[in-house]
């Protein structure tokens, strides 16, 4: 499979792992917390500390679940607006005592209900845009499946940004794309074409620094590479000063979009 959408569609197969399996397989002594301090606990977003490599960090990710029952718990992987605030929770407390985020993006985009519109989706998004960018503290993204809109982006504003070579990041699904520009749910192809959403594009279009290549019969491969790349990341950020950090991380965005003229 090599077109955008079939990309797409392997990005959202139902055998391929979560979160919960990442977080398993690359951290040590994980012990989640809970809550937002505001309204409730969200299931869909897992948060916690646990050691890797011998450096204690925060770990943030999107979990869909696997089977009927957890994926109705974990909301199908889109968040709540509590999800997001519990996740800027646990930045703030990393930033506080020091410890690398690592976050592991997997959802189709935040829950589009009305509970969660009249609870502040928006500005739970946002706030965590603008806490991000100034976060005193290396961060780093991980997708590992769908990237969908700004569900995504509320955990992606991070000094790297990693995409298995299946993975998708869009600010839309290709089947809304094809909805709305043309009337007609059939060029969700055309959609998915013009979004530019594989972790290829993205490489091109410097969103992404690494694309991890997937060994779908061995997922301890996958997850090796990720760990030696993870070793390698963490050790560049713990020795870079605070401040050079941060103006790294500002300028890497001041890059989007850029464009020259003759």
């Amino acid at each position: 499979m090599s077109g955008a959408y079939e990309k797409v569609k392997l990005s959202r197969a139902k055998d391929r792992p979560t979160t919960l399996k990442y977080i398993e397989s690359l951290f040590e002594d994980f012990i989640e917390f809970h809550g937002d301090r505001y309204f409730a606990d969200d299931s869909s977003i897992i948060g916690g500390i646990a050691s890797f490599n011998g450096v204690s960090v925060t770990v943030i990710g999107i979990e869909k679940g696997a089977g009927t029952k957890e994926k109705i718990h974990r909301n199908f992987g889109s968040p709540n607006p509590e999800g997001y605030r519990k996740a800027l929770r646990l930045m703030k407390q990393a930033e506080k005592f020091c410890r690398p985020v690592v976050c592991i993006v997997d959802t189709a985009g935040a829950f589009p209900g009305i509970g969660p519109e009249e609870r502040g989706q928006g500005l739970a998004i946002a706030s965590n845009l603008m806490e991000m960018m100034t976060l005193k503290t290396p961060i780093i993204s991980i997708f590992i499946g769908e990237g969908g809109s700004g569900g995504a982006l509320a955990l992606a504003v991070a000094d790297e940004v990693w995409m298995l070579e299946n993975a998708m990041y869009s600010v839309i699904s290709p089947e809304g794309c094809a909805s709305i520009l043309w009337k007609d749910p059939k060029r969700v192809k055309d959609a998915a074409e013009s979004l530019k959403l594989t972790a290829e594009d993205m490489l091109k279009l410097k969103v992404a620094e690494k694309i991890i290549p997937e060994n779908k019969k061995d997922f301890s491969a996958t997850s090796k590479i990720i760990k030696d790349l993870l070793v390698k990341f963490l050790k560049e950020k713990q020795d870079t000063d605070i401040a050079t950090l941060l103006e790294n991380r500002y300028q890497r965005f001041r890059a989007f979009g850029e464009f020259f003229e003759n």
